[in-house]
């Protein structure tokens, strides 16, 4: 289990900081405040992308395997 909270906290941490930069460049460009954006959009993701990360991991995790295990 602490493995599992662990690679949540870490996986969405990953993903939400470059798709929050990603989609806040997408939208603003080059903004003199594009950092300050960016964390906003960015603590709002995170804790959201955690919960999404712990809860559907395993599933997806069992459900590459059966897709890999087919390729």
């Amino acid at each position: 289990m602490k493995h599992r909270v662990i690679f949540a906290l870490l996986m969405s941490f990953t993903l939400s900081l470059f798709m929050s930069a990603w989609i806040t460049f997408v939208n603003i460009g080059v903004h003199p405040d594009f950092a300050s954006f960016w964390m906003h959009a960015w603590v709002l993701a995170w804790p959201v992308a955690g919960v999404i990360s712990f809860i559907a991991g395993p599933f997806l995790h069992a459900f590459a395997h059966k897709l890999a295990a087919k390729v």
